[in-house]
């Protein structure tokens, strides 16, 4: 169905159908952006909210599992940009669920707008604000009946960057799945990351934690970032213990070329 409905599309707001990553977790995105449910019996947690029109795609995914909208607690997210948060304001009025948010992160919230520590800032039109109700720093869980997500703080690709590690059983078998935050070195014409070495240091630290994390299942927010239309497509394995250190060293990959071409 995802070939069938995506191809190599990376399109953030193409329709892509539901796919069930492990247990009670499920991929809920668009063709080109992710969106993560984790099911529980005290309710739900989303992870990343698409763009404005994403999010209604993104309900509809979780309509169609069975699951209701209104049953989300917990709304979390990935990076501040308008592609991942974007649609935040929007899921947040449908289930009425708490926006947890880091709190460099939370400042964009609050206005929609990139703040100017952003690598990217001013390259994205503003998206609707949608104030944080917590906050959430690093290695802090977040809790909801038996479900317990850890906050790892990756700053960036923003500064308010976070990825997530939770696990997941289905009859006995249990799978550590990483929700590993982009970190990639884009940019506006006129940012040098080696002009900025303590978030460069940043960087390089929040590599490091994907790199060393527990990882059975790797999901990144840009679901190309990871292969991850052809791992559902064709059939190729979601398992991979070995997910996060190919991430993270393809990260390093990249982040020394843009500093070489700097």
């Amino acid at each position: 169905r995802w070939i069938r409905a995506c191809g190599s599309s990376t399109d953030w707001d193409q329709p892509a159908p539901p796919v069930r990553i492990h247990a009670n977790s499920y991929y809920v995105g668009t063709c080109g952006i992710a969106a993560i449910l984790v099911t529980g019996s005290a309710g739900h947690v989303l992870i990343d909210a698409g763009t404005e029109k994403g999010a209604g795609l993104i309900a509809a995914n979780i309509r169609s599992l069975g699951f209701k909208v209104e049953d989300i607690r917990y709304l979390l997210h990935s990076h501040e940009h308008l592609d991942h948060v974007g649609g935040m304001a929007r899921l947040k009025q449908l289930s009425r669920a708490q926006l947890i948010a880091s709190p460099t992160a939370a400042q964009v919230f609050a206005t929609g707008a990139a703040t100017a520590d952003d690598p990217q800032a001013g390259m994205h039109k503003p998206f609707p604000a949608a104030p944080a109700d917590r906050f959430v720093t690093d290695g802090q869980e977040v809790r909801l009946g038996d479900l317990m997500l850890k906050a790892i703080a990756t700053p960036g690709h923003t500064a308010g960057a976070l990825s997530w590690r939770w696990v997941a059983c289905d009859g006995g078998v249990c799978r550590t799945i990483v929700y590993a935050d982009s970190l990639s070195p884009v940019s506006r014409d006129d940012y040098r990351f080696t002009d900025h070495p303590a978030a460069l240091a940043a960087f390089r630290a929040s590599i490091a934690k994907i790199a060393a994390s527990e990882c059975d299942i790797l999901i990144t927010p840009h679901p190309s970032a990871s292969g991850l239309g052809e791992r559902f497509g064709a059939g190729k394995p979601l398992l991979d213990p070995d997910g996060c250190k190919t991430y993270a060293a393809k990260l390093t990959a990249n982040l020394d070329k843009r500093l070489a071409d700097e």
